[in-house]
């Protein structure tokens, strides 16, 4: 059974960093590609980042380019995503999701099959 586990989220103020984790089990992720996406109250939910299960190549949204660093431990089975420099406008429920495609263009949520619960991150202006 495929499961994803978010954490790491919470309240931080702006210019803060915060680290989320997505736990995976039910598959590894040598054959996965891990999509991290947000949803801010009242907006659609936007891909944010994702990492490839080939070669660890990356996608990064302009929104969090050079903020945002996406990474796996394949030991672990955990997806990271380190969140620096962070603005107001961060502030979202994060979600990692599985089984969908990671080509170094924008991510489409409907291309993923598998999704997390969801962890709230709050930056405080």
């Amino acid at each position: 059974q495929v499961q994803l586990v978010e954490s790491g989220g919470g309240l931080v103020p702006a210019g803060g960093s915060l680290r989320l984790s997505c736990e995976v089990s039910g598959f590894t992720l040598d054959y996965y590609p891990i999509g991290w996406f947000r949803q801010a109250p009242g907006k659609e939910r936007e891909g944010v980042s994702c990492i490839s299960f080939t070669d660890g190549s990356t996608y990064y949204a302009d929104s969090v380019k050079g903020r945002f660093t996406i990474s796996r431990d394949n030991a672990k089975n955990t997806v990271y995503l380190q969140m620096n420099s962070l603005k107001p406008e961060d502030t979202a429920v994060y979600y990692c999701a599985t089984d969908g495609p990671c080509t170094g263009r924008p991510l489409k949520d409907y291309e993923y099959d598998f999704w997390g619960q969801g962890t709230q991150v709050t930056v405080s202006s």
